[in-house]
């Protein structure tokens, strides 16, 4: 596959890596990575789906090729839209794009998805292990009150958030792990050998930390409502060990079109099963386009 490379500025004056890939003619397809990946994780999605989309990615500020900001408030959710907005401005001017996101990238995305801003651009907006936080929280505070086993045991999984918080320690045990390490890590987790390693682990995972200091304590103790402003899709992998697909109950109340489809599969799918992955986001995309 041929990709065209491109460095786009931000609003605060941060440089973000992104690529575009296929004929500018199809349609626009945004992807969004989440953590602690960068936007090479796609790559095994996008080799299904360049036939039928002209297709965006983009290192998120911290990952990849992109800059790394000083200030952990400058990876919060609303500076991560900008970033979106930016990418989209000068890749897709004037255009309307679908929207695709796994793990941080979707619970980043969901801020876009639901800013008035994007209303008649953002097309669809398929989600992949990522709820808005907003809607988390809503939903952990109903379950506290009436239904606490669900309520433990999200936040059983949750265990590495409150982990990321710690200063010194979080950012360094992402020294000890090298590309082999990592890939093992997922091998195991995903239950398939030879899944493509992440060559820029180490500082991925450090840099990314951020992302939870900036926004998770906010959002869960003052949580927003965030009405979504086109049709989205949850892609919920029924072995995910980070995120329960309990978690998508909450959706439906924030979406007026909601469709949910379910993976008998883990937190990386992406990389495990790209081929039913990239159908499910092909499909949506092409039912709204």
């Amino acid at each position: 596959m041929q990709a065209q490379s491109y460095w786009i500025s931000t609003q605060d004056q941060q440089k973000l890596y992104a690529k575009t890939w296929g004929n500018v003619e199809k349609p626009a397809l945004v992807l969004v990575h989440g953590y602690p990946d960068n936007q090479e994780v796609w790559e095994p999605i996008i080799e299904n789906l360049i036939h039928d989309f002209y297709i965006v990615t983009y290192d998120v500020r911290g990952a990849g090729e992109s800059s790394v900001p000083k200030r952990i408030r400058d990876y919060a959710l609303p500076r991560l839209s900008l970033d979106l907005e930016c990418v989209v401005n000068a890749l897709l001017p004037n255009r309307s794009f679908h929207l695709a996101a796994h793990d941080w990238g979707s619970i980043q995305s969901w801020e876009s998805a639901t800013e008035a801003k994007f209303k008649d651009r953002m097309l669809s907006y398929t989600t992949i292990s990522g709820p808005c936080l907003d809607h988390a929280a809503f939903w952990m505070r109903d379950q506290f009150t009436n239904q606490k086993s669900k309520f433990f045991k999200q936040l059983f999984k949750s265990w590495y958030i409150v982990a990321f918080q710690l200063p010194i320690l979080a950012p360094t045990v992402w020294h000890f792990f090298n590309p082999e390490r990592w890939g093992m890590v997922l091998s195991q987790l995903e239950k398939t050998k030879g899944l493509p390693l992440n060559q820029n682990i180490s500082k991925d995972g450090e840099h990314g930390i951020s992302l939870y200091r900036a926004n998770f304590i906010p959002r869960l103790t003052r949580p927003r409502q965030r009405h979504a402003i086109c049709p989205v899709q949850a892609v919920v992998l029924k072995r995910d060990k980070f995120v329960s697909p309990e978690l998508i109950d909450e959706m439906p109340k924030w979406v007026e079109k909601f469709e949910r489809v379910e993976v008998d599969a883990n937190h990386w799918a992406v990389l495990s099963r790209p081929q039913e992955i990239a159908g499910y986001i092909a499909q949506f995309a092409t039912k709204n386009n």
